[in-house]
């Protein structure tokens, strides 16, 4: 697969294409919109739908490549695992930060070639801030028509850890003392959805411990995004680069660490 060539694709019409999905999802935010629970009591909106629908016609139609998304993920895995290559889809990162109507949703698309990815997209509707980044090419953010390489920050001292906005546990508080304890102060701030990959990828954090579940949908773009700006997303157990298409879509324990610079791998 020539991962540069849909790159620079990318750069042009999947941008183009979740910017109109973020612009049908600020329509219906700027709304009083119904929320509705899902199986697993997590919320759903007509902005998720709505998104969903527009992103997998596009790729349907312009791509030789499935998709999987979260509004679209029944798909037998007997069939999934044939997948070379395919889209990895959550039209709405962050439905709860949506409903609360704090800004930090995002929407996410990333290109996985034989369980790993290797285009990233994140779009920040509110903000029309871009974060994308494939494999061997870097990763970029674009604000205000200007395009920045990343990271933006290179950090020194104190650490700062980022956690989920709407999913505090006892697990990232136990990691915390535990990071204070060999490194003394830490910084700690929230933000939602993919936001807390962007920030690490930005040089904005040190490190984002996810001890709870997450989807794969969530995390793919974010990854190799982190990673073309030099950072890792590994297993809190085994320190192995997340993986997907896998059996059970739901990702393990994982940490995401900022790197030290363009390509250099993190170590923090």
């Amino acid at each position: 697969m020539h991962t540069e060539s849909l790159a620079i694709k990318s750069n042009y019409s999947l941008i183009n294409i979740l910017k109109s999905a973020g612009k049908s999802i600020l329509d219906i935010y700027a709304t009083d919109f119904s929320v509705f629970q899902k199986d697993d009591m997590s919320p759903l909106t007509l902005a998720d739908k709505q998104s969903h629908e527009i992103l997998a016609d596009y790729l349907q139609k312009h791509y030789p490549f499935p998709v999987l998304s979260e509004e679209g993920r029944n798909i037998p895995y007997p069939e999934r695992q044939q997948w070379k290559n395919f889209w990895l889809v959550d039209p709405l990162d962050g439905t709860k930060e949506f409903v609360k109507k704090n800004g930090e949703f995002t929407i996410n698309v990333a290109l996985v070639h034989e369980g790993k990815p290797v285009i990233g997209i994140i779009y920040v509707p509110l903000t029309d801030t871009l974060y994308y980044a494939s494999t061997g090419q870097g990763a970029y953010k674009v604000k205000d028509g200007k395009t920045e390489r990343l990271p933006l920050v290179h950090r020194s001292g104190k650490l700062t850890v980022v956690g989920s906005r709407s999913h505090a546990s006892k697990e990232f508080d136990a990691f915390v003392r535990t990071i204070q304890e060999k490194h003394g102060e830490v910084d700690v701030v929230s933000a939602g959805s993919a936001l807390k990959f962007c920030l690490v990828a930005e040089g904005l954090a040190d490190m984002y411990p996810r001890l709870g579940p997450t989807m794969e949908w969530d995390t793919a773009a974010g990854q190799v995004i982190v990673e073309e700006a030099g950072g890792s997303v590994v297993e809190a157990e085994g320190g192995r680069p997340l993986r997907y298409n896998k059996e059970l879509l739901t990702n393990p324990n994982f940490i995401v660490l900022r790197g030290k610079g363009h390509g250099q791998p993190g170590n923090n």
